[in-house]
């Protein structure tokens, strides 16, 4: 049965071209809106929260300030509506999953660049 399942989301699932990001990294991700006939473009940039899952049942949740209202985002990694992903900063954390960043506010919210 996962020879199947594999089978299926090798061949028949495409594959698009993405970055390789972690958590921490702040990026933006353009996504297509429908609205009636009409389709817009429209983005979300936010740090990187977490990456779950593997290959097709990826997904990756990112964070970003409203305002003062924290806004949380999950997107599936091979969504059809995902037209690109651009990378802004590369993060420097020591987790693989940041739920700590939901409560840090201010000056404390910020995550120190990554170089090289």
């Amino acid at each position: 049965m996962s020879n199947l399942m594999d089978f299926v989301q090798n061949e028949m699932v495409t594959k698009k071209d993405f970055p390789n990001f972690n958590a921490g990294d702040t990026i933006t991700v353009y996504y297509e809106i429908k609205e009636g006939e009409k389709t817009r473009t429209q983005f979300f940039k936010g740090v990187v929260i977490q990456k779950r899952g593997s290959s097709s049942t990826e997904t990756f949740t990112i964070r970003k300030m409203s305002g003062a209202v924290g806004v949380e985002r999950i997107f599936p990694i091979n969504m059809p509506a995902l037209q690109k992903i651009e990378m802004n900063q590369k993060g420097k954390v020591r987790r693989a999953r940041i739920y700590y960043f939901r409560e840090l506010t201010g000056k404390k919210a910020k995550i120190k660049e990554r170089r090289g």
